[in-house]
């Protein structure tokens, strides 16, 4: 009888333990996570919703619901996303024994979370691993190369020869990387080490470069130096520039007005041509427009060649005196 009595109670206790080991048995991977599952530590399961293939290139997403055996398989999660990592600024020597002090900041992955527990365990112990590398990555490559590859951004084309002597009398370095490419070099460099962590670099930059103090003045000097000189020669280029501009608008203002000018003499030619034949030909019809004419030529010769402070004398027998008297009034 008490037995019949506690079957409801052991029937209710099953499904409660059923529901509680179902619902252990299910685990959600999200899509900003990669997760494998171990059980006694061994991986019975490969990695879910890993970031990238064995060549490199980006997994669709296998974010979902997945089953294990619950209280015995141990679920593994990590972050699939990008990290940053911040290094702290360090002295370090250039190829001609220079040093400067550099700030760096780098981007990273974990692109096989098995391999990544396995050697590293947690983010914050592969924060500490990254220092190491990215460190000895970053000393390895400066002291590689010149300070004038530190620098400079990115490789471009110098607008000064190679020979170029400063102010100071020493000879400008050229460069053939520049910052970009270093960097560049720093994540090959790291990458061969990061990669065995199941660990990928994927972006590094120089954040701050900072020189020496004992050194800092004398390279702004040489800073100064170039660029007043790089500066000087495009005021000389541009001062001869402008010369020959000034020399071809000086011609083509000359070759402007001299066609004008002649196109100007032309048309006063014609026209002149024109008003000759005019004359000739109404002259021809009229003794009096001739001697009108004549009259009028007479008056604008005198009015070109003659100001009021001039004084004429005349002949009796002259044209002027002839036209002069008999325009006068005549006397009643």
């Amino acid at each position: 009888m008490m037995f019949k009595q506690l079957i409801p109670t052991f029937f209710g206790i099953g499904i409660f333990i059923a529901v509680i080991t179902f619902f252990s048995s299910i685990y959600i991977v999200d899509e900003t996570e990669q997760v494998f599952v171990t059980r006694f530590g061994k991986t019975v399961r490969e990695p879910i919703n890993a970031p990238e293939t064995k060549d490199g290139e980006e997994k669709p997403s296998q974010a979902g619901y997945y089953f294990r055996v619950p209280f015995v398989d141990k679920v593994r999660s990590f972050d699939k996303r990008y990290l940053e990592w911040d290094g702290k600024p360090n002295e370090v020597s250039t190829k001609e024994k220079k040093f400067i002090y550099i700030d760096t900041y780098a981007r990273w992955r974990i692109v096989d979370a098995k391999i990544f527990y396995k050697n590293l365990g947690d983010v914050d112990f592969a924060k500490l691993r990254l220092n190491g590398i990215l460190d000895g990555a970053v000393r390895n490559v400066i002291a590689a190369n010149d300070l004038v590859e530190v620098v400079r951004s990115h490789q471009r084309e110098s607008v000064v020869a190679d020979d170029q002597v400063l102010d100071d009398g020493s000879q400008l370095v050229m460069f053939t990387h520049g910052r970009s490419k270093l960097a560049q070099l720093v994540i090959e460099d790291a990458n061969k080490n990061l990669l065995q962590l199941g660990i990928k670099l994927l972006d590094f930059r120089f954040k701050r470069i900072n020189y020496n103090p004992d050194v800092q003045k004398t390279i702004f000097d040489r800073m100064i130096s170039e660029r007043s000189r790089i500066s000087a020669t495009f005021r000389a280029e541009g001062a001869a520039e402008a010369e020959n501009i000034k020399g071809l608008q000086q011609k083509e203002l000359k070759e402007i007005t001299s066609k004008a000018y002649l196109g100007k003499q032309q048309i006063m030619g014609e026209a002149d041509a024109k008003a000759v034949a005019i004359y000739a030909e109404a002259f021809d019809q009229n003794a009096e427009a001739r001697e009108f004419y004549e009259f009028l030529k007479t008056m604008e010769t005198l009015e070109s060649t003659l100001s009021k402070d001039d004084t004429l004398i005349f002949s009796t027998d002259s044209d002027f005196f002839r036209y002069l008297k008999r325009s006068a009034p005549t006397k009643e």
